[in-house]
C-alpha cells in the first residue's frame, strides 16, 4: 500500500466517512496506478529474494576457488622463474658453477668422536645411484682420460731407488736361500719362486714389498680336499722306503705343516741375524704362510715375505679347478694346456684358529692350494696375440695398477669397511675381465678410460654380489673367505661408483 493511502485510513479513524463523491484531481489516477506497481514489483522481489541468496553463494564460491588456483599456479611459476633467475645470478656474480661436491655418499652421516668415521646405523639405507655399464667417457668430470694418465705417471717408481732396492733383496734372499738349504735337511732340492706384484711388474708407488717362495719339491703324494671350496688341502706321503719328511709325518703319513713351518721360521730368523743389513723379524701371525723380515734402507723401509711351499707334481691339477682357469678363447687352448701341465704348489696357510678338524688332520697343517706362478706367466704375456703391445700397446697392466692404487686408497680412507680388502682381489677381478674381453683391441691403450670404468663396474659387482670367484678355484669365494660380510661389500661398491660417476677425485 502506498503512504497516501495509508495516511488517509489513518486520518480517518474514529470520524464519521463522507460518503459523497468528490472531484479527482488532475493526475491522482496516474499517481495510484504507479504506486501500485512499485508495490506489487517490491512483493515479487520479496517473494524471488531467498533463491537468489541462496544461488549466489554457490556461484561466488567456484569462481574463488578457481580463482585461488590459478592465483597459485601463477604463484609458483613466478617463483620458479625468480629462482632460476636468482641461481643465474648468483653463478654470474661467482664467475661459473658452484664446485661439485666430492663427498663421498656415506659423509653425509654423523661422524664418531673416535676416529671422524661416518658412523652408519645398521638399519640406515644407503642411497644408492642407478647402476648402468659405464659408456666411453662417461664421467662428470671434463677429461677423467686425464686424471688417470696423471695418476700413473705419479705411481710410477724411480729407476735408480727399483736398482738399488733389487740389489739388496738378491743379496738378502741369497744368503737366506743358502743357510736354510745347509740346515735343513729336507731343503736340499728348494726351489726359489719370484713371484708377486715386483716380479709381474704392475708394482706401484713404491719398492717396498717382495715376496719369495722356496719350495720344497715332493712326489708320490696324496692330495685330499680340506673343506668344501676346493682351497686347503692335506697332504699324505704315499709308500716310499725313506723319505725327507718323515719327521714331519702323522701316523696316517699326512704332513704336519704347522711343525715344517716353525722349524723353517727358525732357520731364517738364523740367518737374517747374520745379514749385513737393519733387518727386523715380525712376530709370527695366526695363519700366515710367510716369515716376514722388515729391512731399513736408508729412508726406505723393505717389507720381505718368505713363504714355505710345496711343489706337487702331479699329471693334472685337482678337480675343483676343471671349471676355472677360462682363458681358452684368451690366451688360447695351447697355453692352457701347456701351462696345466707344470707343477702347482701349496703353502702352509689354514683359516680361522686352525684347531678345525678333519679326518684326523687339524687346519693348520693343511695347505693352502697356490698359482703365483702361473699369475707371472699370464701377466708377463697377456695378449690374446702374441705381438700385443708390440705394434699397438694396450692397458691391461695400467688398468690392475691403477684399481690397486684405488684399493690403497679406500683402504686408506675407509680402514674399517676396506680392512679385508686386498691386491689381490684387483687381481683376480682384472683375470676375469681379460677373460670376457679377449681381444686386444678392447683393452686399447687410447681407450684407458673407457677400460678402467668397465673394470670398476666389474668390482663393484663382485662387492654387491658378495661373490669374487678365484680364477683357477671357482668354488673359492675369495670375499667370504677373507670375512668381508654383506654390509661392507655395499658400502664399498657404494665409494666405487661414487668415484666413477664423479671423476675420481681420491686419485686427486
Amino acid at each position: 500500500m502506498s503512504e497516501e493511502v495509508l495516511l488517509h485510513a489513518m486520518s480517518g479513524r474514529g470520524k464519521k466517512v463522507d460518503e459523497r463523491p468528490r472531484a479527482k484531481a488532475p493526475g491522482s489516477g496516474r499517481r495510484k496506478s504507479s504506486a501500485k506497481a512499485e508495490e506489487q514489483k517490491r512483493a515479487s522481489a520479496d517473494v524471488e529474494a531467498p533463491t537468489e541468496v541462496k544461488k549466489k553463494p554457490e556461484q561466488q564460491k567456484k569462481r574463488e576457488k578457481k580463482g585461488e588456483k590459478k592465483g597459485e599456479k601463477k604463484g609458483e611459476e613466478k617463483g620458479e622463474e625468480k629462482g632460476e633467475e636468482k641461481k643465474h645470478a648468483d653463478n654470474k656474480a661467482r664467475g661459473g658453477a658452484q664446485p661439485r661436491d666430492t663427498r663421498p655418499p656415506a659423509s653425509s652421516e654423523p661422524l664418531c668422536a673416535s676416529n671422524d668415521q661416518p658412523c652408519i646405523a645398521e638399519s640406515a639405507e644407503v642411497k644408492k645411484v642407478p647402476r648402468c655399464p659405464p659408456k666411453k667417457g662417461n664421467s662428470m668430470d671434463g677429461n677423467p682420460a686425464r686424471i688417470l694418465q696423471d695418476t700413473l705417471e705419479k705411481l710410477k717408481i724411480r729407476k735408480n731407488q727399483k736398482n738399488e732396492v733389487a740389489k739388496c733383496v738378491n743379496d738378502i734372499h741369497g744368503a737366506i736361500n743358502k743357510h736354510v738349504e745347509v740346515s735343513l735337511s729336507w731343503c736340499k732340492r728348494i726351489q726359489v719362486l719370484k713371484t708377486g706384484s715386483y716380479y709381474e711388474n704392475v708394482k706401484i708407488c713404491e719398492c717396498d714389498e717382495f715376496d719369495l717362495m722356496l719350495a720344497v719339491s715332493v712326489e708320490r703324494v696324496d692330495i685330499q680336499p680340506f673343506g668344501e671350496d676346493g682351497a686347503f688341502y692335506s697332504v699324505a706321503v704315499k709308500r716310499h722306503p725313506k723319505h725327507p719328511l718323515d719327521r714331519f709325518l702323522n701316523e696316517d703319513k699326512t704332513i704336519k705343516a704347522s711343525e715344517m713351518l716353525k722349524e723353517f721360521r727358525d732357520k731364517v730368523k738364523e740367518a737374517a741375524a747374520k745379514l749385513p743389513y737393519n733387518v727386523t723379524v715380525d712376530r709370527k701371525k695366526q695363519g700366515c704362510p710367510a716369515v716376514t723380515l722388515q729391512v731399513k734402507k736408508d729412508d726406505t723401509l723393505i717389507s720381505l715375505d718368505f713363504v714355505l711351499g710345496l711343489e706337487v707334481h702331479s699329471s693334472s691339477w685337482p678337480h675343483f679347478t676343471n671349471d676355472g682357469f677360462k682363458i681358452d678363447n684368451w690366451l688360447g687352448k695351447k697355453v692352457k694346456r701347456d701351462l696345466k701341465c707344470k707343477p702347482y704348489y701349496l703353502v702352509s696357510k689354514y683359516q680361522g684358529r686352525g684347531t678345525r678338524e678333519q679326518d684326523g688332520v687339524i687346519a693348520k697343517d693343511a695347505w693352502r692350494i697356490s698359482f703365483s706362478h702361473v699369475e707371472k706367466e699370464i701377466l708377463k704375456n697377456h695378449g690374446h696375440s702374441k705381438t700385443c703391445c708390440e705394434s699397438r700397446p694396450c692397458c691391461r697392466k695400467q688398468c690392475l695398477k691403477l684399481l690397486k692404487y684405488l684399493v690403497q686408497r679406500l683402504k686408506e680412507m675407509y680402514p674399517k669397511e676396506a680392512a679385508k680388502l686386498c691386491s689381490y682381489h684387483a687381481k683376480t677381478t682384472l683375470l676375469h675381465a681379460c677373460a670376457n674381453r679377449v681381444e686386444d683391441s678392447e683393452w686399447a691403450a687410447d681407450q684407458l678410460s673407457h677400460c678402467f670404468q668397465l673394470l670398476l663396474h666389474d668390482f663393484e659387482e663382485h662387492l654387491r654380489k658378495q661373490h669374487l670367484p678365484n680364477f683357477f678355484v671357482p668354488s673359492h669365494n675369495l670375499l667370504k673367505s677373507a670375512g668381508m660380510d654383506k654390509k661392507s661389500c655395499n658400502l664399498l661398491a657404494d665409494y666405487i661408483e661414487y668415484e666413477c660417476n664423479n671423476g675420481f677425485p681420491l686419485f686427486r
